[in-house]
């Protein structure tokens, strides 16, 4: 297991080696280029690698301004199931939902895996 967090331990090393499998657990909220950071991880991920990501999503747009997680201001983009599963075909990743909050996405186990433009 290799960690990495931009401030509180920010060892770059990590970030270029290839995984089996990442966990982002409360994390892809604070991305501030989200396209960039899904791509770098598709980098990071070996053929037939899974990716988890644990962020609240978000689900009411009524409620959207009195949402708890909106109100941190380190939480910069927000999430619906429906985006993570948009990301996931964007990779040619596999999506599953397999409970509240949490995505499961596996990038195919081919080695041509060709990207959507």
């Amino acid at each position: 297991m290799r960690l990495f967090d931009p401030l509180f331990y920010p060892d770059f090393e990590p970030l270029e080696e290839r995984y089996d499998f990442i966990v982002c657990t409360e994390v892809a909220e604070h991305f501030h280029r989200p396209a960039g950071e899904f791509a770098r991880l598709d980098r990071m991920l070996r053929p037939g690698g899974w990716l988890g990501v644990m962020t609240c999503f978000q689900t009411d747009d009524d409620r959207f301004a009195d949402w708890h997680y909106r109100r941190d201001p380190t939480h910069v983009v927000f999430f619906r199931e429906e985006t993570l599963r948009y990301i996931a075909r964007r990779f040619q990743w596999r999506c599953e939902i397999p409970v509240k909050d949490v995505a499961l996405m596996q990038k195919p186990s081919d080695a041509g895996n060709h990207r959507i433009q």
